[in-house]
């Protein structure tokens, strides 16, 4: 039993045995910038996307929907995809319950919109695009500036086949590849030790942002979770300090002329300026990171997950229909943009409909990775659960989601109002006056069981994944959201009675109305 079992363990218990260190406090006025910074690295401004914004919200969510993967990425179609997933979009300024309202007013603690969630609205996932020649930039090693959309380049030369080495023959033949790398001290000056579960989840948040976006247009977006880690972390020029969690093979319009070779020995020399004066190490950080990338190029076998879906019906009783899942005819672009958390200001004054509910848990229910992660034929690794105060047509109470009958499935009869307050950490969210709160589990002992330490990072995406689709279908549906982590994960295995089924509560997803006409301030940048 490796590593990882003993991190999960602890994490589903930090509402009752803190983490070490218990008495971090944040320097906040030491904070690390939101993204890496190379002073002196030539900046190529992306291109403006020119497109429109095609591809509803149902295309993107479900499955079965929108044009085939046929299409091919280019420069304009990248450009779109970074810009809506991690790019600066605008500054919001709202009165709402978080604990940074005072500072948000302030330039420097401005709240810059993004279309992909984020742990703590802290966004420490790294975006690398490794260009062959084949593509329309010099070849070379270029970093995603989402501040001024633009790419800065980190190397010169083709270092393509290094990739395509790492990935030991997975993927498309292709000489363009993304590379997702997350430095931790972006989030570890805030959340320590418990770091390592947050950005996992933000890995796959966004992931799940650029299949919903490729979709809609008929391009592909398959993910690699397994590779040669160490190999690439050396072509990057990163150590321990930032772990490397994806590659994203991309087809491009021109194909490439033949397999570039390996360029063993090749590395980024360009250094990222940290802001922070101190930078603090956690050793339970330390200790995650390396037993995940210990074994990261030896990818599972096809099937190796299949014991590990929730097994059995949960729930008794008769089962509660569910109106079909439909969604109103809004970009997957447009959800994107105006996708924001609620924080605070729910209102059970009017109900949330019983399509809204059914809408949001058929899009979340259908929510894959793909790629390597989850290959076609991968049992569905995640199942719902609904907590239902303020729903027409639904009694209060918890509820199992079956998705092939799009049903409901009592577990606990009653309001869970106060279940649900009584085991939340923050102030920010009054969560009886939510509609439903959605909670994902995974059977993360089981995926570890399966295929490792590694399985790690797939818990986490795979739930990252269902929390971005969440944000995105209440976008399009007009309603409230907001996703938390500060809750006692052991009361509500009780509460649902999984203790014999293996399944980790790891996320807790709040949907309902609003307060009307609230006060907010919205400036769109593009």
């Amino acid at each position: 039993m490796g590593y990882a079992h003993q991190y999960a363990t602890a994490i589903m218990h930090r509402g009752r045995i803190p983490m070490e260190p218990a008495d971090f406090v944040p320097d906040w006025a030491d904070r690390p910038r939101k993204t890496k910074h190379y002073p002196g690295a030539e900046t190529l401004p992306l291109p403006d996307t020119g497109y429109p914004a095609h591809g509803t919200v149902t295309a993107g969510c479900l499955p079965g929907d929108g044009p085939g993967a046929d299409e091919r990425f280019s420069l304009p179609l990248l450009s779109g995809m970074l810009l809506d997933s991690y790019g600066l979009t605008g500054r919001r300024l709202g009165v709402q319950a978080n604990t940074d309202l005072g500072a948000l007013p302030h330039y420097t603690q401005a709240n810059w919109s993004r279309g992909t969630a984020s742990g703590g609205g802290l966004y420490p996932v790294s975006v690398y695009w490794v260009a062959g020649p084949s593509g329309p930039l010099t070849p070379g090693v270029h970093h995603y500036s989402p501040p001024h959309h633009a790419m800065r380049r980190l190397l010169a030369g083709d270092v393509s086949g290094e990739v395509r080495a790492a990935l030991g023959g997975y993927g498309e033949a292709t000489d363009q590849y993304l590379v997702l790398g997350v430095k931790y001290w972006q989030n570890a000056f805030k959340y320590n030790s418990f770091s390592f579960h947050a950005v996992t989840m933000d890995v796959g948040a966004l992931l799940q942002t650029w299949r919903m976006w490729a979709r809609a247009r008929g391009l592909s977006v398959a993910p690699a979770l397994w590779f040669d880690e160490e190999r690439l972390s050396r072509l990057l020029g990163v150590g321990d300090e930032e772990g490397l969690f994806a590659v994203v093979p991309l087809r491009w319009d021109t194909p490439p002329a033949g397999p570039a070779p390996e360029a063993r020995g090749a590395a980024v020399a360009r250094r990222d300026v940290e802001r922070s004066r101190r930078v603090l190490e956690f050793g339970t950080l330390r200790s995650i990171h390396r037993a995940t990338a210990e074994h990261a190029a030896e990818r599972p076998a096809p099937g190796a997950l299949a014991d590990s879906a929730p097994a059995g019906a949960a729930g008794s009783g008769d089962a509660v229909a569910l109106p079909p899942a439909r969604f109103p005819g809004v970009s997957v672009r447009d959800a994107l943009r105006s996708r924001r958390s609620s924080f605070g200001r729910f209102d059970a004054t009017v109900p949330m409909t019983a399509e809204g509910l059914a809408a949001t848990l058929a899009a979340c229910a259908a929510t894959r990775l793909g790629g390597d992660a989850e290959p076609a034929g991968t049992p569905r690794l995640s199942r719902l659960y609904a907590f239902v105060n303020h729903v027409e047509g639904v009694e209060p109470g918890a509820y199992a989601y079956e998705p092939d009958t799009h049903t409901l499935r009592p577990v606990v009869p009653g309001p869970p109002g106060r279940f649900l307050q009584d085991n939340y950490f923050l102030s920010n969210y009054n969560l009886e006056q939510a509609g439903a709160v959605l909670v994902p589990t995974v059977r993360t002992t089981a995926v570890l069981d399966a295929v490792g330490d590694r399985g790690y990072r797939l818990v986490n995406a795979v739930v990252g994944a269902v929390a971005q689709t969440f944000y995105t279908a209440a976008s399009a549906l007009g309603l409230g959201a907001g996703v938390a982590l500060g809750f006692d994960n052991i009361s509500y295995i009780e509460e649902l009675g999984l203790e014999g089924t293996g399944e980790a509560p790891l996320l807790i997803m709040l949907l309902g109305n609003e307060r009307p006409q609230p006060a907010d301030f919205r400036s769109e940048l593009v």
